[in-house]
């Protein structure tokens, strides 16, 4: 199973289409969307082409292949505008040999993790930093923001394919950061 994380977008229409085409083309065949779809939220700055309703348009048009958790700049008006589920605050994927868990990062996160087992991938947003690590006995996986970066980084989404987490800047597909998981 391949899959593609994008996590912060914060109503960017123009980080949507990139993050659109990059699904496209990665053959990739979930789309897990880690919470802050629509709204910009009150401390971050309006990101580039910012258009809420638009980008609401755009990934109703391919709800089928989402998975989507909810961030603390979602909320019930954003789900009216959504086709798709975003009111849950966590998500499990399993894998052949462990788990995913799926969370945008503000309940759980490296300082309060979820009970994993050994192995098992967190799996989360909302710092707009990228982090593909192995933690003590657990999994780390943050793609960062797709529209309102931190700490320096590009733009990025995540990927994981053939047992690899990856990190991609979102410009180029350039590998930011990985990490090969392994039960």
């Amino acid at each position: 199973m391949k899959l593609m994380f994008a996590s912060d977008i914060h109503g960017s229409l123009p980080a949507t289409e990139q993050v659109l085409a990059h699904f496209e083309r990665s053959g990739a065949n979930w789309l897990i969307l880690l919470g802050d779809l629509l709204n910009h939220g009150p401390r971050n700055a309006l990101p580039v082409g910012y258009n809420p309703a638009a980008v609401a348009e755009r990934f109703n048009s391919m709800a089928e292949s989402i998975i989507a958790v909810r961030g603390n700049c979602d909320s019930e008006v954003d789900q009216m505008l959504l086709e798709f589920p975003i009111t849950a605050p966590w998500q499990q994927i399993l894998l052949a040999e462990q788990r995913l868990f799926i969370t945008h990062g503000h309940l759980y996160h490296p300082d309060k993790l979820p009970p994993l087992a050994d192995n098992d991938v967190l799996v989360f947003g909302h710092t707009h930093l990228p982090v593909a690590k192995k933690q003590e006995s657990v999994y780390l996986f943050n793609p960062g923001s797709v529209s309102i970066p931190k700490g320096g980084f590009a733009a990025s989404y995540g990927m994981l394919n053939d047992g690899v987490l990856s990190i991609h800047a979102l410009n180029n597909a350039g590998v930011i950061a990985q990490v090969e998981i392994t039960p």
